[in-house]
């Protein structure tokens, strides 16, 4: 098993934001120096506490900080920009990435960033899948271009100059195009499915329950099979919240305790989907009453907390329930205190994750 970092920062609204994109920025390295394997970073347009509007600018500002570790959109909602957009820069992240660039990408989640951008009422995902189709089509293709869609054009012939270099867009570095990922959100997914039958791989998100993020692995393996390809559990990303400190006591007040940044991050995804109807997400079965769906469960579900040994021994039995995957992705969340939360990611790297991998083998 290897160790990834996916970050969909949740910091208190009140927190200065020079400091909580610092603090995030230095997680990055952390984990790039700990030989965590890839870092993944979230964006938003209207969150004050998922505070990254851009995580191709955020992924731009670690080119040079980071030297081993691999980086990815987590994600580029896609419906939210003009393919166009997104071809020609992701393009240029990973030429200055050297092709440590990994394409995350997903109809997004966030209903504010949905109706700011237009697109509320639309069937993003619909537009998801022309975008991406457009993208691949783009870096395919050379001008002039004549991809036709139902919500984009891409074309080019008044103002096409081949010989002076204008008119043609980017292609990465990567070919045909940069590793692509999908966040699976949903139970039994079928986008995982239809995904994995495009040679794309996915992440399981951290706030699902262990028998949804179970149902994820059929549905990959459906996939594969459909193209031909053999269902490698090492291309099977599950992102849990994790938290390692040298005593349990320590690391239940600051993963459970009333001011835990753990706490107030699942208060406030509890708080947004309880808000827009999709509660089930945190059930641990379908039929379960909607008012057993409490912020103290899902916590207790949904968070790995202790010393080494205790994680540890928890994480094998997380993994032995859901099934064995290839990389484990570190949740981050708000460093409350930054000692604690460097503290943990060093102990997982160098104190956990030897032991799991010991049992494993």
């Amino acid at each position: 098993m290897q160790l990834a970092f996916f970050t969909m920062p949740i910091h208190p609204i009140d927190k200065d934001w020079r400091q909580s994109l610092r603090e995030d920025h230095e997680a990055f390295v952390l984990a790039d120096e700990l030989g965590f394997a890839e870092g993944y970073v979230g964006e938003h347009a209207t969150d004050q506490a998922e505070n990254i509007t851009s995580c191709a600018i955020f992924i731009a500002s670690l080119v040079h900080s980071t030297k081993r570790m691999k980086l990815g959109t987590g994600t580029i909602n896609m419906p939210n920009n003009h393919p166009v957009a997104v071809a020609a820069h992701m393009a240029m992240l990973d030429h200055m990435l050297d092709g440590r660039f990994i394409f995350g990408i997903s109809p997004g989640g966030l209903l504010s960033d949905a109706e700011v951008f237009g697109n509320l009422e639309a069937d993003r995902n619909a537009m998801f899948l022309e975008s991406i189709n457009t993208v691949l089509k783009i870096w395919a293709s050379e001008p002039p271009y004549d991809i036709a869609g139902k919500y984009w054009n891409v074309a080019i012939h008044k103002h096409l100059m081949p010989e002076i270099g204008q008119g043609p867009i980017p292609k990465p570095l990567q070919r045909p195009h940069p590793p692509i990922v999908v966040t699976a959100v949903a139970p039994f997914s079928k986008g995982v499915t239809e995904a994995a039958a495009r040679g794309w791989d996915p992440i399981s998100a951290n706030f699902l329950m262990a028998p949804w993020v179970k149902s994820h692995w059929p549905k990959y393996a459906e996939g594969c099979e459909r193209m031909g390809r053999k269902a490698d559990p090492a291309n099977w990303r599950v992102a849990r919240s994790v938290f390692v400190a040298d005593d349990d006591k320590t690391a239940k007040e600051y993963a459970m305790g009333p001011n835990s940044p753990y706490r107030y991050y699942y208060k406030q995804l509890f708080t947004k989907l309880k808000r827009n109807g999709r509660i089930e997400l945190f059930k641990t079965h379908r039929d379960q009453p909607d008012d057993e769906v409490t912020l103290d469960m899902v916590c207790e579900k949904l968070i790995t907390w202790g010393s080494v040994e205790k994680v540890t021994d928890e994480l094998l039995k997380y993994r032995d329930e859901v099934g064995e995957f290839g990389k484990l992705l570190y949740a981050g969340k708000d460093w409350a205190d930054r000692d604690l939360g460097r503290k943990s990611m060093i102990l997982l790297a160098e104190k956990v994750l030897p032991k799991v991998n010991a049992a494993i083998k």
